[in-house]
């Protein structure tokens, strides 16, 4: 295999190093991301994601260099509302946002206001290719997809993000109820990004938390099945293989065609994904990794 990442893992992996629980400081940040740029895996490695509230206090003022082209992608950690603030923080610094993510709603509130709001708003969120609503999986969600399917068919970049991990148990969705979530952004259409507990390829026990994490191959090789038209037990049967290697299996013929349905997943680690991958085989970094 060539030291190229190939195209189905193209762009898997957004560079979340500014967030729990690596939590590192955005200038450390800033300096590995350009290194994972201009790295043999750079394929591999999405935008550098920072808070809205970060931008808006000029932290990145002073670390970029106007001339290189630097992407971003924005976190609306300060809600729907204030995403064009910080966006227009950016510009001025040679700053482009590729995307921008933003909770629409809590665990048990009705996410269909949010993202009444988040779709009011895209108007105003110029140059930005992809708008991501993060829906909790719990009261509303179904709902939640059919708006965002509605609105994506309209033309508008719009698309779902779900949680996948995090500090309590039920931010952990269980395997029936990822592959369900899954399953329905296909029947819908609808591309989704994840987000936390979704260092290591293959699911998993953690033992400082205590918590069973699932694995991106797991999601890899589970999208991949429902994208072909697999229902909800075959997909959550991926999902809970511990076994890389029917994941492997599965992935290996596909590797040179795109991804179907996930966009991807934020990570506060490169190295720990790129590390599983080139274990895997399923990237090859040679002498130069």
């Amino acid at each position: 295999m060539s030291t190229q990442v190939p195209a189905l893992l193209d762009g898997l992996v957004d560079d979340a190093a500014v967030f729990p629980p690596g939590s590192a400081a955005l200038p450390d940040a800033v300096a590995a991301h350009r290194r994972h740029r201009t790295a043999w895996y750079a394929d591999l490695v999405g935008p550098l994601l920072v808070p809205a509230s970060a931008v808006a206090a000029g932290e990145l003022n002073g670390l970029v260099d106007p001339t290189e082209g630097f992407v971003v992608g924005i976190v609306g950690d300060t809600g729907i509302e204030s995403l064009p603030l910080a966006l227009s923080f950016l510009a001025p610094h040679g700053v482009t946002a590729r995307q921008v993510e933003v909770a629409v709603a809590r665990r048990g509130e009705d996410p269909l206001p949010g993202i009444s709001s988040l779709l009011r708003l895209l108007g105003r969120l110029a140059g930005v290719d992809a708008v991501y609503a993060e829906v909790p999986l719990a009261f509303g969600l179904m709902g939640a997809l059919d708006a965002l399917a509605a609105a994506r068919a309209d033309g508008l970049p719009v698309a779902a993000k779900f949680r996948t991990g995090g500090l309590a148990a039920e931010l952990f969705p269980t395997p029936s109820e990822l592959a369900a979530v899954i399953c329905a952004c296909r029947d819908r259409d609808l591309p989704f990004k994840l987000t936390a507990g979704l260092h290591h390829a293959v699911r998993h026990l953690d033992p400082e938390t205590g918590f069973t994490h699932h694995g991106f191959a797991n999601v890899l090789a589970a999208t991949l099945a429902a994208a072909e038209g697999a229902g909800v037990p075959a997909v959550a049967e991926l999902l809970t293989a511990a076994d890389p290697r029917p994941l492997v299996q599965r992935v290996e013929g596909r590797l040179d065609a795109p991804r179907p349905l996930w966009i991807g997943f934020g990570s506060c680690s490169i190295e720990e994904p790129l590390t599983d991958l080139t274990q895997l085989r399923l990237v090859n970094g040679g002498e130069d990794a």
